[in-house]
């Protein structure tokens, strides 16, 4: 594990980029994440009254927010505002007079309700990035639900993949899985305007909503489904459709591994490692169509043969033949493991007023010559309200006390 290195904000692709992050838990606040870790300065608003809702997200933080904030609420500075009074609405409107970006995840409507809405950021700054995230977009029958992920994993077709053949269907890795694939979409969709403003003075809003963003990353679900009619079911931990063995299997000492055979050259190099390069004719198994159609006796096959070594014994002679396979890490093994630490993945941070370090994924992806980097991790609530009024709109002492005896900051 490394300390956090962080480059001169100067140095980094995104310096001068000054992004407001009005929006809650992970999936528009990731995409101000990412910016942030390149070099954006980022102004997190939240409400007076225990802000945003990802500070209680998670595992208590000796500091009283949670270990997912510290993390996930890195490089931000925190501006609390109330923006349902006229006072707050008018500083919200100031800020983004002077800033490039802003990420709202809103439910459709409620800007437009508060006097905040695009037609009326875009008219103050004409040249303003709004990303919108919302469950299922800006327009269509749907529109006004509330949106999750979890909801969005079921409705964009991920869900009814995951799980055990005719078993309940289950969530497909994290529950937030969809919010960070959205945020990922949204900052793209920030990049690109950003780029067109660039060209051409003009900004836009990027609509994004959590559902497209998890039916965009199905494979080629659409068009087997609309040229066949096929209706891909749940394959437990074998994605059997294309390619045989592909799975997990287990093995001797209670642990996993992941094994890939996508071709028939890799299904050979397996043989190998199995020690059974018969397995790989023309006669037995060799061709993937023939491994298709004897699905079930090529994994018990593979099956019996993880069952009876350690992972380790599995894994380097499946290293030693080229066969695409690896653990099914649990968070532990990835504290263990050589290629996480070499690749710097895990930065150790200390924690203000905890005493503690915490440790965070870094920043991706990497830039050979501008990397990202984590310069603070997630702020106090209302941390730098002073330092942002005072800097960005001129405030004294006496306008911000008066803000805060109302309860507008």
């Amino acid at each position: 594990m490394d300390a956090a290195h962080p480059a001169a904000p100067a140095a980094l692709p995104l310096a001068g980029l000054r992004v407001i992050d009005m929006a809650t838990v992970i999936a528009a606040p990731f995409c101000a994440t990412l910016l942030g870790e390149f070099g954006a300065d980022v102004v997190k608003v939240e409400h007076p009254d225990g802000g945003d809702a990802l500070r209680r997200f998670g595992t208590p933080s000796a500091r009283g927010d949670t270990l997912t904030w510290l993390s996930e609420g890195r490089n931000k500075r925190s501006l609390t505002l109330d923006l349902r009074q006229k006072e707050g609405a008018e500083i919200f409107k100031g800020l983004v007079s002077q800033s490039d970006v802003v990420c709202e995840n809103f439910r459709t409507g409620t800007l437009e309700k508060w006097g905040l809405g695009w037609e009326v950021l875009h008219k103050i700054n004409p040249r303003l990035v709004m990303l919108r995230v919302t469950g299922y977009g800006q327009t269509g029958p749907y529109k006004d639900r509330p949106g999750f992920a979890r909801v969005a994993h079921a409705v964009g077709g991920l869900a009814y993949l995951a799980g055990m053949p005719k078993g309940t269907p289950m969530t497909p890795g994290s529950t937030t899985l969809g919010d960070y694939m959205t945020g990922l979409y949204g900052c793209l969709g920030v990049m690109l305007a950003l780029r067109h403003r660039d060209l051409t003075g003009e900004g836009q809003y990027i609509d994004a909503a959590l559902y497209e963003s998890v039916f965009r990353c199905t494979e080629e679900l659409a068009p087997a489904y609309a040229m066949f009619g096929i209706v891909r079911e749940r394959a437990g931990s074998s994605h059997n459709d294309f390619a045989v063995p592909h799975g997990h299997f287990s093995t001797r000492d209670g642990k996993w591994v992941a094994i890939s055979c996508a071709t028939d050259l890799l299904f050979e190099r397996l043989a190998r490692a199995m020690g059974r390069p018969e397995l790989a004719t023309a006669e037995t198994y060799g061709e993937q169509k023939t491994r298709l159609a004897h699905r079930h006796d090529v994994n018990e096959i593979v099956r019996d043969w993880c069952g009876a070594l350690t992972r380790e014994e599995v894994l380097q002679r499946c290293y030693a033949t080229d066969t695409p396979a690896g653990p099914l890490n649990n968070i532990a093994d990835i504290f263990g493991d050589r290629q996480f630490h070499a690749r710097r993945n895990l930065v150790a941070m200390d924690a203000p007023d905890t005493g503690e370090q915490v440790i965070v994924p870094a920043p991706v992806p990497r830039l050979s010559e501008t990397p990202g980097s984590i310069r603070s991790l997630g702020p106090k609530l209302g941390e730098h309200s002073s330092e942002v009024l005072r800097e960005l709109l001129g405030l004294d002492e006496a306008q911000i006390a008066a803000l805060r005896a109302k309860n507008v900051i």
